[in-house]
């Protein structure tokens, strides 16, 4: 908190701040970066050895409370109330198209649905999903052990729909793909099984 309200301070101008040592103040924050909650910087000032000042990382910036979600949602609802449901979707559909187009890029050059799989793990990761891909009994699994839209996605379905029909289309047309479990209906994660479609047998039956 201390650090939060008055920003990169010293040591020993914490332990100052907290009534306790320097050392005292030192040992405390060598805790907190081994979680990852603050970082050490190095600044030179004059002759002798540098003086070290810790800050905040964005980790610890989450253990602060925070009303976004709840303004998303909110925002969502003024939308429904005052410009109606066709505006919500069209807002939706462009933050997907949008991705989309992201996603198709990765997509160049990979042949293999596995590939495509690993590729989409990453680019989901790397949106705070916490994604993971393995393959099981000749289909794929695409893990998201985390959710960080979860309250809009709670408030608002459509955005997991988008989502699926996103995923299916930056993995190709001969790709069928379920949700098997959802956080949102209570699910620990989310899981989707990827099955690459027999396109012989389904020509044959035609």
């Amino acid at each position: 908190m201390a650090l939060k309200l008055h920003g990169r301070l010293s040591s020993a101008a914490l332990g100052k701040k907290l009534g306790i040592t320097g050392e005292a103040a030192r040992q405390q924050l060598m805790r907190l970066a081994e979680q990852n909650l603050v970082v050490a910087t190095s600044e030179a000032k004059g002759v002798g050895r540098p003086q070290q000042y810790w800050e905040l990382t964005a980790a610890s910036h989450s253990r602060f409370p925070d009303t976004c979600a709840s303004l998303t949602e909110q925002l969502l609802d003024i939308i429904r109330t005052h410009m109606g449901e066709s505006a919500l979707d069209t807002i939706i559909n462009v933050r997907e198209s949008e991705t989309q187009r992201r996603y198709l890029k990765e997509m160049e050059g990979k042949s293999l649905l596995a590939e495509r799989v690993a590729a989409l793990a990453v680019l989901r990761s790397k949106e705070g999903y916490m994604a993971d891909w393995c393959e099981e009994d000749g289909s794929f699994l695409l893990i998201e052990n985390h959710c960080p839209i979860s309250p809009v996605a709670a408030a608002c379905g459509r955005f997991c729909s988008a989502e699926l029909e996103m995923f299916g289309t930056a993995l190709g047309s001969s790709v069928s793909i379920h949700r098997a479990e959802h956080i949102i209906q209570g699910g620990r994660r989310c899981t989707y099984v990827i099955r690459e479609l027999d396109l012989s047998v389904e020509h044959g039956s035609g």
